[in-house]
């Protein structure tokens, strides 16, 4: 194995995560593949219980807690990860968690890859737009932006909010969710008809469940039902932009930033308002978006510039995916969202000139740790 040229000896890493899990087999991949010790992983359910522990000189790395049903019973008080409701009492047990184990880090001497008082913005949809439009950064228009925003607790709130602020098309954010869980695209047409798009669904007692299916809501009624029981646990609104299109279908980029710079983008197509991929979402071609932008007469180094000023809001926190979204015609972008957990691209390299060619994003943040390592042992 090969030492790690800032102490003499191999870089030891632990990772927070659940040990089967896809992101934590791929770090632990790209770290052996390093010629590095393999990480020691400390399960989510187990620090959840009992506390993190680790050792001196270790980096560590905190990954997502997803994707486990009892990490999600600790985190939210259910196992069913399809519930969309408890994401207030999830953000409170997961800050919790990570100031702990930002505790631990300190007393035992080992360096954090992710910094907690961040990690607690970026989970707060609110926080981070406020964070990221005070820095200059594009973001769409949000009447909920920033600490002291007004928080709407129902669906008459959030209309006024709309109303206040002038939006006809907007995005309701569950202010903790991920991957699309409980977002409601809403628009309001001629005589006040509304009509709002989802994953989420309602049982008959009320429930919220996340459904592979999008469907549409076309009554204020409906609308009002579903947005009543997402809005005690915390709502983002956000102004709907028009995107750009490749082949027909709206698009939007995930860009990954390591160590400050952009190295990976997928670009992401739909036929709905959510491009996620398990909503029915698929790769798009990112040479093509190029070629548009530039085309367009914009500069794909601007859209970079744009993701790489929005990670800089978290400048101790080595990696981030940025959720870029380009303007009709491809000239203009703003940042949507800033995400600690937005490295899981499978499969895909860095892109041309962008540092990490032939490697994949948790390659590309060994890297980015072993070169930190050796400039500090260098000053």
């Amino acid at each position: 194995m090969s030492p790690s040229p800032s102490s003499g000896r191999a870089t030891r890493f632990a990772v927070v995560g659940n040990p089967a899990n896809r992101r934590v087999t791929l770090f632990a991949d790209a770290v052996r593949a390093a010629g590095l010790p393999a990480p020691r992983v400390l399960p989510w359910a187990d620090v959840l219980r009992a506390g993190a522990s680790f050792r001196a000189g270790e980096t560590v790395r905190i990954d997502s807690p997803g994707e486990n049903a009892e990490a999600d019973r600790l985190l939210r008080g259910t196992a069913d990860g399809a519930r969309v409701e408890g994401t207030a009492r999830w953000y409170r047990a997961f800050t919790a968690a990570v100031d702990g184990i930002g505790r631990a880090a300190r007393e035992a001497g080992a360096r954090l890859l992710d910094d907690p008082g961040e990690l607690a913005v970026l989970f707060d949809k609110r926080l981070c737009h406020g964070v990221t439009a005070a820095a200059g950064v594009t973001v769409p228009a949000s009447p909920t932006s920033g600490p002291r925003a007004p928080r709407p607790s129902c669906w008459e709130e959030v209309r006024g909010l709309l109303d206040g602020a002038g939006l006809r098309r907007a995005f309701l954010k569950p202010a903790h969710g991920s991957s699309a869980s409980g977002v409601v695209a809403w628009a309001r047409g001629p005589g006040g008809r509304m009509q709002a798009v989802t994953s989420a669904e309602q049982d008959g007692d009320g429930r919220l469940f996340n459904s592979l299916r999008v469907r549409t809501l076309r009554t204020e009624r409906e609308i009002a039902r579903l947005v009543d029981v997402l809005a005690p646990d915390g709502l983002h609104l956000e102004q709907w932009l028009p995107k750009a299109a490749q082949h027909g279908r709206a698009a939007d980029l995930r860009v990954v930033v390591v160590g400050g710079r952009a190295t990976h983008a997928v670009v992401r197509t739909s036929r709905h308002p959510m491009t996620n991929l398990h909503l029915g979402g698929r790769r798009g071609d990112l040479a093509r978006a190029r070629t548009a932008v530039e085309a367009a007469g914009g500069r794909w180094r601007d859209a970079l510039d744009a993701c790489e000023r929005a990670a800089a809001c978290f400048p101790r926190t080595l990696c981030v995916g940025v959720d870029l979204l380009p303007r009709t015609g491809w000239r203009r972008f703003a940042v949507g969202e800033v995400n600690a957990f937005g490295d899981l691209l499978p499969g895909l390299t860095g892109f041309p000139g962008g540092g990490a060619e032939g490697q994949d994003a948790y390659a590309a943040q060994v890297d980015a740790v072993r070169r930190e390592e050796a400039a500090d042992a260098a000053a």
